[in-house]
């Protein structure tokens, strides 16, 4: 009925309304005025503050008829009329309707009176405008409402059809990638040309899921093991796929975006909203993406074989093809812990120094008073026991800024060897890529030795102090925080003989552990997004049961 309403009365007043609002600023309407309304033209400057007030009345009256419509119009597959929002919104429009009729009679009545100059009393425009408009804000209210329930809808629908899709085996991995994308999305190949997503059709893909903090030492780390796939003979590629809020998105996310695009070596989206609404939440809900970069296994049938591989990129390299959960497992069975597989990548010199049977000796803290006599007292033992030994210092995992001046006076004194920041983003993501991956196998640290030895690396570098690891090719290694160390070490007269009987390890593990600190404090920092975390923790100094606490962190230290 408003729609009828509002005809009417466009009809019968629309072209005195043009003529009364152009009249004073449009020539053509001027010469009709003249022609058909020669008072309206006369009176124009003292009726203004009329037609101001109609013209505010009648454009409210529009909206509310425009929203009244719009409700109408709604799809009911995904709402229902009878259920709340829309429910509530329809009860409105009866009420909505009378008052756009009553303020047709107003407007009518006022339009009258100004052509005629009686004067009508009545309910003001001004008062009539403020009420309709009032209705017209709580309709779009409830109109926003049901738009975001069929939002909703809209989403879960398409959510329940890609995890049927990526669930249900297929020919090839085709379907899968356009469910991911949207069908017409061309890809970026790693020369930065625009390409069909079918290049990488019934290929192994790693989906390299993200958003824009992706550091460039993970996509470095990540750029040697996708090269050397060649010299491997593996045919598989990796996609990035950019996880960003649409709603925030600016000139800086776009740079920023853009700045990413350039450094990977791999396949790209051509734009940051490629990725359907749909799949985000698949994403995060069904792989677990938070925040901390993942790796997803496509098979070329669009199989998925690990929700993460990039624990097992970061330990094994291309070895663990094509990165499924067997795979993963297989590895951890057959490979024993040693220190080799924790920085034999890291550190070219490694090999050398085995082979000469060197001590080796990995070390980290931010106190370069501890750092000065530990190293001293250190190389005084090994003197004192005739044993080569090779120190390298590692330092703390997010303590970049503040460690800088550390290594270089570590460098100019030449105190020890010193890592770059590569290595010590790798040597650190290693240790939390061996957590997670044990974690996410179900490992518990009662009865897993490499999960014991990683929580406890991982503990040394959360807490304040130092911390220490020996290691000989043999496989013998001993560790320690820093502070307990560095005692030990100055107490060297007690336990030389000692040494000289068992060597140098044996001697200082038995050493160790029998300092029994009356004090000390261990915390161990997890990323809350990096996957599972462990249920139950012990503390690496005194065996018992770690309290759990969250912290939230802005930036590194």
């Amino acid at each position: 009925m408003c729609q009828q309403t509002i005809a009417a009365f466009a009809v019968n007043f629309g072209e005195f309304w043009l003529i009364a609002q152009l009249c004073t600023s449009n020539s053509l309407a001027k010469s009709v005025a003249l022609l058909k309304q020669p008072d309206i033209l006369e009176h124009s400057q003292t009726l203004k503050t009329h037609f101001d007030a109609l013209s505010k009345l009648i454009n409210t009256m529009v909206d509310v008829t425009k929203c009244i419509v719009e409700l109408t119009e709604i799809p009911f597959k995904y709402i229902s009329i009878d259920e709340p929002p829309l429910s509530i919104a329809m009860a409105h429009i009866h009420t909505a309707t009378y008052w756009i009729i009553s303020s047709v009679v107003v407007c009518t009545r006022q339009i009258t009176s100004l052509v005629h100059y009686i004067d009508f009393r009545g309910m003001g425009a001004i008062n009539l405008a403020h009420k309709v408009s009032s209705i017209h804000e709580h309709l779009q209210s409830r109109l926003r409402l049901c738009y975001e329930h069929i939002d909703e809808k809209k989403l879960m629908e398409a959510f329940a059809h890609f995890k049927r899709t990526i669930e249900t085996p297929q020919v090839d991995n085709l379907m899968i990638l356009q469910n991911i994308f949207d069908k017409e999305e061309n890809l970026l190949n790693p020369d930065r040309a625009e390409v069909y997503i079918n290049v990488l059709r019934r290929k192994h893909v790693l989906l390299l899921i993200s958003d824009l903090d992706i550091s460039e030492e993970e996509i470095r780390v990540l750029e040697v093991v996708y090269k050397e796939r060649v010299s491997s003979g593996l045919n598989y590629e990796i996609k990035w796929l950019p996880i960003v809020d649409r709603t925030t998105w600016n000139n800086g996310y776009q740079e920023k975006f853009s700045t990413l695009q350039s450094i990977m070596s791999w396949y790209t989206v051509s734009h940051h909203v490629a990725i359907e609404p749909a799949v985000i939440k698949y994403i995060r809900e069904e792989w677990g993406f938070v925040k901390k970069p993942i790796a997803v296994t496509l098979n070329p049938q669009g199989k998925v074989l690990c929700p993460n591989a990039l624990s097992m990129m970061w330990i094994w390299g291309n070895s663990a093809f094509p990165f499924s959960s067997e795979k993963e497992e297989s590895f951890w069975k057959a490979k024993p812990w040693t220190l080799d597989l924790l920085v034999g990548r890291l550190e070219t010199n490694l090999p050398t120094w085995v082979s000469q049977q060197k001590v080796v000796c990995f070390y980290g803290g931010v106190k370069m008073e501890w750092i000065e006599s530990f190293t001293t007292v250190t190389k005084g033992v090994a003197n004192a026991l005739d044993i080569g030994i090779e120190m390298v210092y590692v330092r703390k995992k997010n303590a970049r800024e503040r460690v800088k001046k550390i290594t270089g006076l570590i460098k100019e004194k030449e105190l020890s060897h010193a890592w770059e920041d590569d290595n010590v983003w790798f040597f650190w993501n290693l240790l939390e890529s061996m957590l997670y991956s044990k974690t996410q196998h179900g490992k518990i640290i009662e009865n897993d030795v490499i999960k014991q030895e990683v929580m406890a690396m991982l503990g040394y570098d959360s807490s304040k102090n130092g911390w220490v690891v020996f290691y000989t090719g043999s496989g013998e290694m001993v560790k320690a925080n820093g502070e307990k160390v560095l005692s030990t070490m100055e107490s060297f007269d007690e336990w030389e003989k000692l040494a000289k009987q068992m060597g140098f390890i044996p001697a200082l593990r038995k050493k160790l552990e029998g300092v029994i600190q009356h004090h000390h404090c261990t915390r161990l920092i997890l990323p809350g997004n990096g996957g599972r975390i462990p249920e139950r923790v012990q503390c690496a100094e005194c065996g018992r049961p770690m309290e759990l606490n969250f912290l939230y962190s802005c930036c590194a230290e």
